[in-house]
This record gives structure tokens, sequence and C-alpha cells, in this order.
């Protein structure tokens, strides 16, 4: 599929990821010049009109949002047997990647991500759509900092509601107990995800695991989820009261929608952000003399622990000396000072190490730089750009359907895109087009062989060729870049052409001269009248077509066809040869444009006397025909 031309526009670069249903590439829009990410439906769901409509219905859904915080949706098609999607390009991770590398949180991160992954849906809520399949895989996290919603492949109308048959369709993790136990959905149901996606940023895991899905199920069904404070102590009380709100079994008791969810996340930020509370709280407390046990101390300072127990921290005797509280005094100021002077040097290296990493990563060798565009340049001049840019350099080799051989057709990272300076690029050099075996397409309907034919660049203009033999839209010839028959192989991508059966030349012979002119116009085809003659045989009446030639072989729309038109029949008036000798009456006759017909031997001829002649004198007879003459023997 790399290298691939997608509907005659969007040029295949590298493959993005892969997913259940469709894979996703990185391509570039060659009409308007920017990269875009494709995503084509696996081959095998092609005839699956459940996975087709599912995936058009992404398109249409993400395609009714706009918003900064929804993917855009640019294009859809379809390119032989394969469905296509034309998405944003944001190049940049997911929230799953992002997990994975920090596995969890802090309580800031979570407010920022949640509230674009809020806006995004509440706009999709409020547009009467429901996501269906909320997941951290879906959040994406560019590279500039923009936080985008996307895969919208199980959204379907708010009004829907209905179970479809497949109740457990997205992830496992995220479902809400409706979508468990009945398989209906709504916003209620995408609060309920979002709700366990806050879970684990903040805890670094899901509430729920198990070995089989079904637990997993189950559990969502008939239990309530945890507080993350349970699993985080250093989550603030405003964040678990959202995950509880967001995550109740009953969806009455949640967010109506994202809007209601993000409106009360705004509420409690400003709290979240300025909190700087310990791990743990804890009571102090003085107990007197009274609620201390027999025989103890006159006053001690206790801490009540998280059991309740109290814990000795400080002991004040009030029979201590003066002096041994100077002393004591004294040791703890020594303490303090000795204390300052260990803070103070690990401030500074702490400074001074967080100075060193934000040049490192700044400006020195650690620092994020842009891949220069190298495409189509001498591998040489490619090689010095990289080099100058900060990057190593290692050549390699790939085919490419649209980059000469010998020219540089990309990089690993794409250019234009940010890498660290100092780290290698790979730099493909082009070895050409792929030669692919081309699959014998003559005789078959145009239709067919362009989808045969979906490896290389079919014009879409066919080349129509009239034919006597060879029905219409039916494959006579395929043609290669230069208009030559095509061979066995042939370049990937390289230009061909279809030359189509347009059926055989209207038969003119015959019309009337504007009818038969009409009918060669309706084809494509120009009538050249080249003369005139007349028709004697009486089958084509004056002005019709007498015949018709084609001026080319073979004959294409365009081409002129000559044709003769009929003057009718030649006639001439029967000369009047009745009680001539026959050898003079034929003569007349003759010389009038007749043949002759007696039953005379020649010899006699001068001694013949015509009795009757047919046809009779003075009638109109055909140029050319026969004259019957009977006559008397006079010697």
């Amino acid at each position: 599929m790399i290298g691939r031309l997608i509907d005659g526009r969007y040029q295949v670069r590298s493959r993005i990821a892969r997913g259940g249903m469709a894979t996703v590439y990185l391509a570039t829009d060659l009409r308007l010049e920017r990269r875009v990410a494709l995503k084509i439906m696996h081959g095998h769901l092609a005839d699956d009109n459940t996975f087709k409509t599912r995936f058009v219905q992404e398109a249409r859904s993400a395609a009714r949002l706009a918003h900064p915080n929804v993917v855009n949706v640019f294009d859809q098609g379809q390119d032989a047997d394969m469905a296509y999607m034309v998405m944003e390009y944001l190049p940049g991770i997911t929230l799953r990647e992002l997990l994975k590398d920090y596995q969890k949180l802090t309580p800031e991160q979570t407010v920022d991500i949640m509230d674009a992954v809020l806006a995004g849906l509440a706009a999709a809520h409020k547009a009467g759509i429901v996501h269906r399949d909320l997941k951290p895989e879906n959040v994406l996290l560019a590279d500039d900092g923009r936080i985008k919603l996307g895969d919208f492949g199980l959204a379907r109308a708010a009004s829907a509601n209905t179970a479809t048959g497949q109740a457990l369709l997205g992830t496992i993790a995220y479902l809400s107990p409706e979508l468990v136990t009945r398989g209906v959905a709504d916003a209620r149901s995408d609060i309920y995800a979002i709700g366990i996606m806050m879970y684990e940023m903040l805890t670094g895991e899901q509430p729920y695991v198990g070995e089989a899905p079904m637990a997993i199920a189950y559990q969502h069904a008939n239990d309530q989820v945890p507080t993350p404070s349970s699993k985080n102590p250093a989550v603030p009380v405003e964040l678990d009261e959202l995950v509880l709100w967001a995550t109740a079994r009953d969806p009455e008791e949640r967010p109506n929608d994202a809007r209601e969810m993000l409106e009360r996340l705004r509420e409690v930020e400003p709290s979240i952000r300025s909190s700087h509370r310990p791990l743990t709280t804890q009571a102090t407390m003085v107990l007197s003399d009274a609620a201390l046990p027999t025989g103890a101390a006159t006053a001690e300072t206790r801490v009540l622990g998280a059991g309740g127990a109290p814990v000795a921290l400080a002991t004040t005797n009030p029979e201590a000396s003066d002096g041994d509280d100077t002393v004591a005094l004294a040791k703890s100021a020594d303490r303090r000072k000795r204390r300052g002077y260990w803070i103070i040097a690990l401030v500074l290296l702490l400074t001074g190490l967080a100075a060193g990493t934000g040049w490192y990563f700044g400006a020195g060798p650690g620092a994020l730089a842009q891949v220069p565009e190298t495409a189509t340049l001498a591998p040489e001049a490619a090689t010095q750009v990289l080099e100058e840019a900060g990057f190593t350099v290692e050549p390699s080799e790939r085919n490419d359907p649209v980059v000469p051989k010998g020219q540089v057709s990309g990089t690993d990272p794409e250019g234009g895109s940010e890498a660290q300076r100092g780290s290698t690029v790979t730099l493909f050099v082009s070895l050409g087009p792929s030669i692919l075996d081309v699959p014998e397409v003559r005789g078959s309907p145009s239709a067919a062989a362009r989808a045969a034919l979906s490896d290389f660049s079919v014009a879409e203009k066919n080349a129509l060729q009239f034919s006597a033999d060879v029905p219409a839209d039916i494959v006579i010839d395929v043609l290669d870049a230069d208009g030559n028959a095509l061979g066995a192989e042939y370049p990937e991508l390289g230009a061909v052409t279809l030359v189509v059966s347009a059926g055989p030349v209207p038969e003119i012979v015959g019309m009337p001269k504007a009818e038969a002119q009409a009918a060669l116009e309706a084809v494509g085809l120009t009538m050249n009248e080249v003369g005139s003659e007349f028709d004697n045989s009486g089958a084509v009446p004056a002005d019709a077509v007498l015949s018709a030639t084609a001026v080319t072989d073979p004959v294409r729309p365009g081409d002129a066809i000559d044709v003769v038109i009929s003057k009718g029949q030649d006639l001439v008036t029967v000369p009047n040869v009745v009680g001539s000798k026959l050898s003079d009456a034929i003569t007349v006759l003759e010389e009038a444009g007749f043949t002759v017909a007696h039953s005379f031997p020649a010899p006699f001829l001068q001694f013949v006397s015509v009795t009757s002649q047919d046809p009779a004198a003075d009638a109109q007879a055909v140029r050319g025909s026969e004259v019957k003459l009977v006559g008397t023997l006079t010697l």
C-alpha cells in the first residue's frame, strides 16, 4: 500500500496505526499539497455491509462536528474495493501511550486533558451524537499541544438508544452498566467511560480487572467504581467526587451530557490547582491529665493517627531544669542550621540540573529540530541538508511509483516532523516504481477492468472504438503511456488507457440524408458527403444514402464517414422504332441508353421489319434497361 495513489489524489507515504476495522496511513493530498491521515478499511471487511455502513457512519458523524477538540474529517470515498476516509493529520501520541510512559498523571494534568476531551464530547452530544467507544486510544495529544477526540467508528445518533444485537461494542474496560446489561447507549454512557478514563489517569490502573472480558463486564454491571484516592492519596476530593458522579451505576444519577460535567470540572479546577495538601491528614489534640492513663506524666502532646491510636511526639516535664531546656534548644537550633545548609545545597544542585537539562533539550544535543523536506532532491544534496540540520543520515532504498529512480523519495521521520537533534534519519532513494504483472482484462466490462488494474493509473476517460464484433462497453485493448498495447508487466501506478468498444457504426444506407447525419452525430461521428449517383435498382430513393464508407480504420468518435447520396432512378423516353428495320432499331435504342432483345439471327437483321416494342414508344424507362422487339422477316 506504501506509495499507492488512492482515488487519483492521495499518495500513501507510511503506516501510522492498525486497528480492528481499518489501517491508518500518512498520505499526501496531491491536490491541496498537505499531509493527511488516510483511514482505509481492511479488505476482508469490504464485503460486509455492516462494517462498511459503520465506516461510512464514522465519516458522517465526525464531519458533522466542527470543534477544535475533535479530529476533522476532510473526505470519504471508495477506490475500487477500498473504502477510505481522509482525516486531519496530527503528529503526536495517544493518551494510552502517555499513560504507558508515565503510569499515572497529576491532578492538574488530568484536569487539562479532561477539559479538552469533555469540550469535544460536548460538541458531539450537542449535535446528537453518542461516541460509544471512548478510551485513551481515541484521545490524541498533538506535538503542538492540541488535544483532540477521534475515532467515531461506533458513533450513533443519540436518539437511537436501541440494542444492536452486538451489545458489547466498544472496549470492555470502559463500557457502562446499561451497555453491558441492555446494549443501550446514550450520552450518559459516554460520561461513564469518561469517569473510568479519569480513574485510570489518576491511579495508573483500571478499576476492574479480570481474566475474561465477561468477568470485567460483570463488575461494571454490579459494582460501584471506587474513589481514585483509595489508590492514590494525592487525588483531591473534588476529583473523587467527579469520578463517582460520572460512574454512578444508575444513568439517572450521572451528568446528563458532557457539557454538564465540563461545567462542574471548570468550577472545581481553581481549587484543584491551588491545593497543596499533604498526602495524609492527621488530627492533633492535647490530652489533659484526666484523659491520660494512670501514672502518666503531667502533660503530653499526642497525635491521633489514622487508626485513632495516640502517638507521642514530644514530652514536657514541668520539673525539668532551665539548664536542660537551654541545652535542648541549642541542640535543636544547631540541627536546624545544618538542615538549612543542606537545603540550600540541594536547591543549588537542582537549579543546576534544571538549567543543564533545559540547555540539553532546548539548545543542546537533545533539542528537537525539524526534519528538512528532501523529497525529489539528489541523494548527495539531501544528505548535506540533513547533516547541516544536525542529523545523522542512514541511506536506504525503496520503490516509489512517483519519484524517479535515483532521487530521494522521502525520509523516516518524515520531512516536516520533529526529531531529536543528532538522531539518525533514514534517507530513502527511489528505485523507481515496482514492476507488476498485468492482469488480462480484454473482453471484460470496463468497470471490472478498472478494478483489476487498480495498481496502475487508469485514465479517467476511456478511448472509445467502434466495432461490429465487440459489444459496447467491452474492453478491446489496453494501451500504455506511449499508446502501444500493454505487455505482461508494467510499472506500478504507470499510466494506462482502456480501449473500449462503442458498438458498431450506425447503419445509415437507405436513410434520408438528414436522418443519417443525425444518427452519426449522436455517436460522435461526422458525415462527409462525397457525391451522388443514380440508383437504377430502385432500392434507394432520391436524397437518401446510397453508400457509406469509413475513412479510418479503426473508427473512433470524431472520425468521418464518406457517403454517396442517391439521385433515384435515371429515366429515359423510349424511342419509337415500330416499322423500322431491326438493324436500325437496335442502333437507335442503344444510342438512347437501352439494351435490345430480339429473336433473329444477325445475318437477317436488315431483312426484319419491327412490328412491336416493349416498353412502348414514348414510355419512361430506366436507362440501361431492356427493350424487347418483335418483327417480320421480308426477303
